[in-house]
């Protein structure tokens, strides 16, 4: 497969399914305008629109792009995993009835498993299996 290149702490947790410290990602405080992209296939994710300050340690988002993230349950059965629906990477957790935004919805991600295109710069071709 012809993903993009990762580095090794890139596919630690994207691969790996490892979770970054939380307060040392790129994208935790981070507002520009934009699209935040899956880092492993380019696949759209989430509108900076979308992303919101849980105060958890990672970049929060309300709601993702149609049919871009996957919902897997933690073989734990505590919490949903959400993964890019195209190549499988992990993203994060996906946690409900927080009640941090009407849309009762938290997308906790990885900043290792992001991207981001600021707003106005095209989109990089997504890579497909």
């Amino acid at each position: 497969m012809n993903y993009n290149k990762l580095k090794p702490e890139e596919e630690r947790v994207i691969v790996n399914k490892a979770t970054e410290v939380p307060f040392t990602g790129k994208y935790d405080n981070f507002y520009e305008e934009g699209t935040f992209i899956c880092r492993r296939c380019n696949v759209p994710l989430y509108s900076s629109k979308s992303k919101f300050d849980a105060g958890c340690g990672w970049p929060s988002f309300d709601e993702n792009f149609p049919n871009s993230v996957e919902r897997v349950p933690d073989p734990d059965g505590m919490r949903t995993e959400i993964q890019c629906a195209n190549c499988g990477g992990h993203l994060g957790h996906e946690f409900l009835g927080e009640r941090m935004t009407d849309k009762n919805v938290r997308e906790c991600v990885n900043s290792l498993s992001l991207r981001f295109i600021p707003k106005g710069e095209e989109l990089p071709k997504t890579i497909h299996e």
